[in-house]
């Protein structure tokens, strides 16, 4: 267990965070058994935490032409790049478990090219860091790469959206120095 602080800024303890937060917070231990350090982080800011998870909620959960397993991939991918520690420890947790593949979020999260993913998780992959590292260069022909490989307008959509929010939740898990539970290292090893 880490005795550094989950974050550099005021940290509520669960009794003091607003009802409805508190409802989604025992919620999401009751299904890990801990809860996860960017709740408590982000609940200090009840509105902008409220705003955070009602836009994770929508692009991680809703029905996409993108697997939710892809969407851990971009996460992981764009939160290497990003250096951001929390989101690759804890996204990469949820991406083995969604993967049943205990190797995938370390290959991911090093260098996507080497890793054992398909050329259209590849090719999805390349334009997410694109997003994320070079947003103003995107062109007509990053597109056509993507509905060469079958996706769609809206998945491509999904893609550019779910980099651009987690570049968002990386500066401020990096700003705030959030760290990840201890708990998320371990998930999802022992497939094999």
């Amino acid at each position: 267990m880490s005795k550094h602080p989950i974050s550099r800024f005021y940290v509520p303890e669960l009794k003091d965070v607003p009802a409805d937060l508190k409802e989604k917070i025992l919620a999401v231990q009751a299904k890990t058994g801990f809860v996860p350090n960017v709740f408590l982080a982000m609940a200090a800011r009840p509105d902008e935490c409220r705003a955070f998870f009602m836009q994770h909620d929508s692009l991680m959960h809703k029905e996409s032409g993108l697997t939710k397993g892809e969407r851990e991939m971009i996460v992981v991918t764009t939160s290497g790049l990003n250096q951001c520690l929390y989101c690759v420890v804890a996204h990469g947790a949820v991406l083995r478990i969604r993967e049943k593949n205990a190797l995938i979020a370390d290959q991911l999260a090093t260098n996507y090219h080497k890793a054992d993913i398909t050329p259209r998780q590849t090719a999805m992959l390349d334009f997410a860091v694109k997003v994320s590292q070079n947003s103003h260069e995107i062109s007509d022909e990053d597109f056509e790469k993507l509905k060469a490989h079958g996706f769609s307008r809206e998945d491509i959509w999904d893609i550019g959206a779910i980099t651009a929010f987690f570049a968002m939740s990386n500066r401020l898990a990096n700003m705030a120095s959030i760290r990840p539970n201890a708990e998320f290292y371990g998930m999802g090893r022992d497939f094999k």
